[in-house]
Formats: C-alpha cells, sequence, structure tokens
C-alpha cells in the first residue's frame, strides 16, 4: 500500500491523531478512544500502520495469555511530504480532502459526546475567514503559521496542558482573474 492511500483513510487519520504527542498506547487504549470504531476495524487498521512503519512496537507484554503491544507513532512516516503531494491527482486530493474531513467531523462528534463537553469553556473554534493575499502574503501567512504551530508540537503532555486538535484548511476560493 502506498503512502498516500495509507494516510488518507478516515480510520487511519484518527488513529495518527490520537497517538500524536509522544503518547505510547496499546490496541485496547485506542478502542477506549474511539469507540465509535469497530474493534475489528481499529485493530486491522493498526495493524497496516505497524506493518508500513507509522506505528512502532515499543513495548509488548502478556495479558490473560496474549500479547499486549504498545505502539508508538513515528511521526516521520506519518505525514505525505511535498513531493508525493506534488505527485497527487486532483481525485487523490479530493479523496485526501474527504478523508479529514470524515475523521475531523468524528473528531468533533467524539469531543461533543463527552459528559462535560463544553465549547466555550474549551475555546472551541471553527471559523472560516475569506482573505484576500497576493501571492506573497500567502506564502507569508503560510511561514507564520507554520512557524507557531511548529513551536508547539513537540510540547509533552504534562498536569496544566489537553491535547487539542488544530486543523488549518486553506484553498483559493475563486479562479484568478485572467491578464490579457
Amino acid at each position: 500500500m502506498d503512502t498516500l492511500e495509507l494516510l488518507l483513510h478516515p480510520v487511519r487519520v484518527r488513529i495518527v491523531h490520537a497517538m500524536s504527542g509522544g503518547r505510547t498506547r496499546t490496541t485496547a487504549d485506542l478502542c477506549a478512544s474511539l469507540p465509535d470504531v469497530p474493534k475489528t476495524t481499529l485493530y486491522r487498521h493498526v495493524g497496516l500502520l505497524a506493518e508500513a512503519g507509522v506505528l512502532e512496537v515499543v513495548s509488548e507484554q502478556r495479558v490473560h495469555g496474549a500479547v499486549e503491544r504498545h505502539y508508538r507513532l513515528r511521526r516521520e512516516r506519518a505525514t505525505i511530504d511535498a513531493e508525493a503531494a506534488a505527485s497527487m491527482s486532483l481525485e487523490d486530493h479530493r479523496h485526501g480532502f474527504t478523508a479529514a474531513l470524515a475523521a475531523l467531523h468524528a473528531e468533533f462528534n467524539a469531543y461533543l459526546d463527552r459528559d462535560h463537553a463544553d465549547p466555550t469553556a474549551d475555546s472551541v473554534g471553527y471559523i472560516q475567514v475569506p482573505l484576500w493575499l497576493s501571492k506573497d502574503e500567502l506564502a507569508e501567512l503560510i511561514d507564520e503559521m507554520r512557524s507557531a504551530i511548529k513551536s508547539r508540537m513537540e510540547n509533552k503532555p504534562a498536569p496544566d496542558r489537553s491535547l487539542h486538535l488544530l486543523s488549518p484548511i486553506l484553498f483559493p476560493m475563486e479562479e484568478r482573474p485572467q491578464q490579457d
């Protein structure tokens, strides 16, 4: 299975999200975190991600006669690099965007289904802002966003931190007027 096919699946996107932040988790932990995903489906997708090297086994232990594996995300294997993105067809992009939205929708529903979900107190946001930008302004905005995000990507779990999902989406809304 190629990287695009592997990573552009809604359940696998959610597993990658659940494994983010340097956490080590078992498949049972993932089942508890993703209760809407059938166990057999989750086990199959964890197996595919492990086989592809996106998840690595960091330890194993016997539990009730079965081997329980603890997995960790290999972040460098869980991304679609610029070269792979450039090779994607328009249909690949459509499929990837759909998978990302499906995963985002499932994650948001899981959040809302919690007993004490409070979107206002949790600073939940999903605003969309159309911006008029030149190519240079767009590049500058992307650099600023990447810098702000990258500076926090290596944060480790701590008592005063909770895990948040940031999902920036950026695309042109209209075709650029043709210059004669």
